[in-house]
């Protein structure tokens, strides 16, 4: 007999267990890819580093005197600024974390359109340990 049977048989389960495990390996990869979503900082995202079609996170400084928010409502506008003092307006609509003020770190996740960051989520870092040394907080729009 030229195959033997019991050897057949083992290399088949092993090829169906290799093939599934590469199968969901593949599947976790892909899922995570389509849901990772990376961190930028205003100068990267206004030197066109960040992708413009889908969601990213912003993350810097509240600026100084910067919030506004709208009257009987929710809505919010805030800029974002960073260590090159470059800044990104946000917009958000929704309840902000308690954490949330000027100077302090923020992180938001959204689209940026037409050099507006529209943010889906607001998110308060806490940590106020580390300050850049050269971030203007106090720089404005002209």
């Amino acid at each position: 007999m030229l195959f033997n049977t019991k050897r057949v048989g083992r290399l088949v389960w092993i090829s169906l267990i290799l093939t599934v495990a590469t199968v969901t390996v593949y599947a976790a990869i892909n899922v995570f890819e389509k849901n990772l979503v990376f961190f930028y900082s205003p100068s990267q995202i206004l030197n066109g580093d960040a992708p413009t079609n889908k969601s990213i996170r912003l993350g810097g400084m509240v600026q100084m005197d910067s919030i506004k928010r709208e009257n009987n409502s929710l809505d919010i506008s805030f800029n974002v600024i960073d260590e090159k003092n470059n800044i990104i307006t946000v917009k958000y609509s929704g309840v902000v974390p308690d954490l949330f003020k000027e100077g302090k770190g923020v992180v938001a996740q959204g689209i940026l359109r037409d050099g507006v960051f529209l943010s889906s989520e607001i998110l308060a870092k806490h940590d106020e340990n580390y300050m850049p040394p050269d971030l203007n907080l106090s720089k404005t729009i002209k």
